[in-house]
């Protein structure tokens, strides 16, 4: 060993350091440990806040879009808001109302209802009797309510149906060419017609010209 490796050796001796201080040194090294052990749990703890958080929400807005509620009048055995669950069909709330009165037009219903039709919150039924052969005869026992504000006229024949018209019907309107069809189309479904200015399927002049010549459900 040369004289400077032994004079430092002579001021600092590690091993001597280490074993004089050996249960300071060992509690340090505990001391940090559990510090840094705190701080992980103290952590974890506020992540686990926010997650729980946050499934509440998702919870909550999964409560919300679990129920529509429609309404359906005209010939049912009991017309009335119904709350139904979401995804739910107009069979369904033709179950709900009791079924079709004695006086519904059931040969309409064979040729126009579509059972299968899903419901949409906010909408509302109309069931057409055997005595009402056009649309204004309906339209006239809804107290002054108009198939545009959100009333579908179920059994209305000389409608097209905005959610179910295929591309060549849609051109048959008054003012609609390819482009117009297309984006009715791909705007689908409705709730009401006048949901095709709200959703801008149509330009608002357009779809004054059809309001008149189409239904939804």
């Amino acid at each position: 060993m040369d004289p400077l490796s032994e004079r430092l050796h002579d001021k600092f001796d590690i091993e001597e350091f280490v074993s004089k201080y050996r249960y300071t040194l060992t509690l340090i090294l505990l001391g940090t440990l559990l510090i840094g052990i705190g701080i992980l749990f103290v952590k974890g703890i506020f992540n686990q806040k926010n997650n729980i958080e946050i499934l509440e929400n998702s919870s909550q807005l999964s409560t919300e879009i679990q129920e529509v509620v429609v309404e359906i009048v005209g010939a049912v055995e009991k017309p009335g808001v119904y709350k139904l669950s979401a995804g739910s069909r107009v069979e369904d709330l033709l179950i709900a109302g009791g079924g079709i009165s004695a006086d519904a037009d059931r040969e309409w219903m064979e040729k126009m209802v579509n059972r299968a039709a899903k419901l949409s919150d906010g909408q509302k039924i109309y069931i057409q009797s055997i005595n009402e052969q056009t649309l204004g005869a309906g339209a006239s026992n809804l107290d002054g309510a108009k198939v545009d504000q959100g009333v579908t006229v179920v059994g209305a024949g000389s409608l097209t149906n905005i959610n179910s018209a295929s591309q060549s019907e849609l051109e048959n309107l008054k003012g609609i060419g390819p482009v117009y069809a297309q984006s009715i189309i791909e705007h689908r479904p409705y709730s009401n017609v006048e949901e095709l200015a709200s959703k801008g399927a149509l330009k608002q002049g357009v779809y004054e010209k059809i309001k008149d010549s189409v239904t939804a459900y």
